[in-house]
């Protein structure tokens, strides 16, 4: 399994003045194996093997490509060709796209050591800070805020500067799968240790037995944001005043976005530390962003990013996530089945066939909960949440505050 830790970096003035030469080194030499690929005749693209053994010549004829480690440089020639992959894969799915476009320095923002060129010296700081150095570079104080398991190995080391100014490193571990907690059996699997997830509007997330998670309060933090933006538009493009300015709205939008990550891995931590099976939609994110109703608030959920964490705790910590068809979830009634129109503001849940009740986003985890158990290949367990969730009145409802979430995800999340 591979996964990444990342940790702020505090490089001394000096050290900072290398890693931005580095950096700019880097975005130069990405430039130029883009270059040559592009001027390559059709017949005879080169591929990453074929430009990697062009290092050397370059080296010798550009003295500023020797400034970079060998296996940073190779690093940037496979970024260029893992983006090459994807812009193909792309192409593949039917999407509109032109080709990859030469890297700013606004662009450009960090650099990755493949398999050396770095050192971890956790006994060299104190106080949750450890060094780790970069070959030609120099070390790098970092804030040590959880230790890299013993049982990881370090594959690579990336550091990036952000818009804000920030500097960051990221290590990317690979651990064995013999390390990893055991999964429970899929036999075990029932209603009281599995749940479905819905990924609501009123409330973050519905779960099939009746707990609901509030939604984060950002009222604050886009005011603060629309303030920062409406002094950057008054601002001279290209003047000291608008760089200032443009830091100071990255910075906000950065706050945002770090709220949104922690806050997601308290939640995803406290489902998998809490269920044996996790079921969730597999929603189309792109589609819902491409309609005119409600895309903001859709994409300041990051659900995606939800998912795609939920499905890394799973792994450390041994449960089962799996994704289910969304379509009908909600108009499809979780106790005989008979689909009901509902529109979007519309919020309970009323069977014209059986009578059942219920609110409409539990209706639709207690769906995605049933849904779970059949792509486990699994029968429908007896103790079925829809017996005892028969109320309207969502005070019935356990309502899970993000408070607790916090608190509860952070044990070691």
């Amino acid at each position: 399994m591979e996964h990444s830790h990342r940790y702020h970096a505090y490089p001394t003035g000096e050290v900072a003045e290398r890693l931005e030469r580095h950096l700019n080194v880097h975005r130069q030499l990405y430039n130029h194996v883009r270059w040559d690929y592009t001027n390559s005749s059709e017949d005879d693209k080169p591929s990453e093997y074929d430009q990697n053994n062009k290092l050397p010549g370059w080296k010798r004829k550009w003295p500023v490509f020797s400034e970079l480690h060998s296996k940073a440089a190779q690093a940037t020639v496979a970024r260029f060709h893992r983006n090459l992959s994807n812009l193909r894969k792309k192409k593949e799915k039917g999407y509109n796209v032109g080709r990859l476009k030469r890297q700013s320095p606004t662009e450009y923002r960090s650099v990755t050591y493949n398999q050396s060129g770095f050192d971890l010296d956790e006994k060299r700081g104190r106080d949750k800070y450890v060094y780790v150095r970069f070959s030609k570079i120099g070390w790098v104080k970092i804030r040590y805020h959880r230790p890299i398991p013993d049982y990881a190995s370090i594959k690579e080391v990336t550091f990036k500067k952000e818009t804000t100014g920030e500097w960051f490193v990221s290590f990317g571990l690979e651990t064995n799968d013999s390390d990893l907690p055991e999964k429970p059996d899929v036999e075990s699997l029932n209603a009281s240790n599995s749940v479905g997830i819905d990924l609501g509007i009123q409330n973050y997330i519905h779960t099939s037995d009746g707990k609901t998670v509030d939604w984060l309060d950002f009222e604050d933090e886009f005011d603060r944001l629309r303030r920062e933006q409406r002094k950057l538009s008054r601002k001279e493009k290209a003047s000291n005043n608008y760089e200032k300015q443009r830091r100071e709205v990255a910075k906000v939008n950065r706050h945002i976005r770090r709220k949104v990550l922690d806050y997601q891995h308290k939640i995803t931590t406290w489902l998998v530390r809490e269920y044996d099976a996790v079921f969730v939609e597999d929603l189309n994110v792109k589609g819902m962003l491409e309609q005119s109703h409600n895309a903001r608030n859709k994409q300041d959920a990051a659900w995606r990013q939800f998912i795609t964490l939920l499905e890394y705790k799973a792994d450390l910590y041994g449960c089962h996530v799996k994704q289910v068809e969304a379509r009908g979830t909600t108009k499809e009634c979780a106790s005989c089945g008979v689909e009901t129109a509902k529109p979007i503001w519309v919020r309970e849940h009323s069977c014209p066939a059986c009578g059942f009740k219920t609110d409409r986003d539990a209706n639709a985890a207690m769906n995605v909960l049933q849904r779970g158990f059949s792509e486990l290949g699994l029968g429908w367990p007896e103790d079925t949440p829809v017996e005892t969730v028969t109320a309207t009145d969502t005070t019935q409802f356990e309502s899970v505050s993000a408070s607790h979430v916090v608190e509860t995800g952070s044990l070691g999340a």
